[in-house]
């Protein structure tokens, strides 16, 4: 049986590389698992694995069979094949045109912001922490409802990012750069630590929906893309962990590109 399709990446192969510096000419990343393992030597002895280790994008992030679906003793992969494929392609481009993006000056191809927005959604939901949080709202571990779940509420993030403030930052000045994860899109709320057992625990984040969420995406290693909502900058003395105004997610949004926030250096 083919086993194209089958090995599906959940960070994508070209979002990894734009983490590489161009100057590195074995183009792997450093990687680290946090559930390295054991193995046994020759002798019988247990060692403990290296957490971290360099690996090829091929390696790193992916799983088999994660987005395969089962129609009876038939696989179908059409999700990795078709639905990933197109989300990729357009997200691609999507996301350079962010990492390169100067008011009046950027060249223009097709529809960036949309194409950004589903990448954006639909990355946060293809993670397994992503479809581990979907299985939840479900309350079933049925991979084929998973994943329908998945490619229906694949916009859901959407309407609530466009109404807030982008800011692109800068780290071309810093010696520290950007790392991704296996979840690259996050969400941070001061208010709600990692100890937070209804927001923070397993494969709970922050809701966007909350006033002092803000929604992190590396663009690459030298660009960050940070979102907060406008009811936040407002008022960023208010109840941080109440809903902003207007929550509902499935709606249309508008969006002012003469709003994005650029040129911050950290």
């Amino acid at each position: 049986m083919s086993t194209e399709y089958r090995n599906n990446h959940y960070v994508p192969q070209w979002y990894q590389k734009r983490f590489i510096p161009d100057i590195q000419e074995n183009k792997e990343l450093y990687y680290l698992d946090l559930k390295p393992g054991t193995f046994t030597d020759p002798r019988g002895v247990v060692h403990q694995k290296s957490a971290i280790h360099k690996q090829g994008t091929r390696l790193c992030f992916a799983e088999d069979d994660l987005y395969t679906t089962w129609f009876g003793d038939e696989r179908q992969v059409e999700i990795e094949k078709i639905f990933f494929g197109n989300v990729d392609d357009r997200g691609r481009d999507a996301v350079k045109f962010f990492d390169e993006y100067k008011h009046f000056e950027s060249s223009w191809d097709g529809d960036p912001l949309r194409n950004l927005m589903l990448y954006m959604s639909t990355q946060k939901l293809r993670t397994p922490k992503g479809l581990d949080w979907l299985a939840t709202q479900l309350g079933t571990t049925d991979r084929n409802a998973i994943l329908n779940l998945m490619l229906q509420l694949r916009q859901i993030h959407s309407a609530i990012w466009v109404e807030c403030i982008w800011q692109i930052a800068d780290a071309n000045e810093s010696d520290t750069k950007f790392i991704i994860s296996d979840h690259p899109v996050t969400i941070y709320n001061k208010f709600l630590g990692p100890r937070n057992k209804q927001w923070c625990r397993g494969s709970n984040d922050p809701d966007i929906t909350l006033n002092a969420s803000h929604t992190i995406f590396p663009l690459s290693l030298n660009k960050v893309l940070i979102l907060t909502n406008l009811s936040w900058l407002r008022n960023p003395y208010q109840n941080g962990t109440k809903q902003r105004p207007n929550p509902n997610p499935l709606r249309p949004a508008m969006f002012n590109f003469q709003h994005i926030q650029t040129g911050r250096l950290l």
